[in-house]
């Protein structure tokens, strides 16, 4: 007799590049898959845990090149579930940071179809924590901000520029386009002498970091040859990392000489 498709769709946070840094809860999720349908941001590695007869669909979005538009990502979701019953959507980081999670969860929903969220360790905090950075610090940093760089109508978040009034942590996500304009944001709030690092591919083999002030952190960026994609983190936290003082003690050096 054929079993009546049930279908169900699990978000799963697939965290922040590290294959390790998935939880348990996404492995389980990911071992039950019928269909996945995975981003660009998400390190394939972690496919493996997935069924060897599972649907596997690149969904990768990578600026630029965008394979499917968000539209098209629902539609995909809801189709593939209502079809062949238990869908995992595999995202970068957490799906519900700045990953449109929520978007694809109310879509589906819209079609009465059963929805589950896994959480995903978050590159905002785990890319620092690689490096040492402690986001919040007893007498350094009593909360930290996460904004992303880049809005959907592609400007810079006006938020970037009430962070840099605070004296919070600020970790800015696909912000690499906009680093002049946040320079200048911080310059304007006479931040120039503020410790930023910069780690691109963070918590992966091919990570580079590159760290300075803002007023010398697109130098920086320049002569290490940083691009997207990349975290920026701001703030005197940087500058008590343990794993980054000999960048700090070079560039203090440096700029004495």
């Amino acid at each position: 007799m054929h079993n009546t498709i049930q279908p169900k769709v699990t978000l799963v946070g697939a965290g922040p590049g590290d294959p390790d840094l998935l939880t348990l809860k996404g492995v389980k999720a990911l071992a039950e898959a019928n269909v996945v349908l995975y981003d660009a941001l998400a390190n394939e590695e972690i496919m493996i845990h997935a069924p060897k007869d599972a649907i596997k669909i690149f969904v990768g979005k990578r600026k630029g090149c965008h394979e499917y538009t968000q539209d098209q990502i629902n539609q995909l979701i809801v189709d593939n579930a209502l079809t062949y019953g238990n869908v995992v959507r595999l995202k970068g980081g957490d799906p519900f940071i700045f990953g449109r999670g929520s978007e694809e969860i109310e879509f589906a929903e819209s079609f009465g179809i059963p929805t589950f969220v896994v959480p995903g360790i978050s590159s905002s905090i785990a890319v620092p924590a690689y490096q040492g950075i402690s986001l919040t610090k007893r007498g350094v940093s009593e909360s930290f901000w996460v904004i992303t760089g880049t809005t959907s109508d592609r400007n810079l978040s006006n938020d970037v520029a009430l962070a840099a009034q605070s004296s919070a942590t600020v970790v800015i996500l696909m912000g690499m386009s906009k680093l002049s304009q946040i320079v200048s944001l911080f310059q304007k709030e006479s931040k120039g002498e503020t410790p930023v690092a910069i780690i691109q591919n963070g918590t992966t083999p091919q990570e580079k970091i590159g760290v300075g002030t803002i007023n010398s952190i697109q130098a920086v960026v320049a002569e290490n040859k940083l691009s997207s994609p990349a975290i920026i983190v701001i703030g005197e936290v940087v500058k008590e990392s343990i794993k980054l003082k000999g960048f700090h003690e070079e560039f203090i050096l440096s700029n004495i000489a």
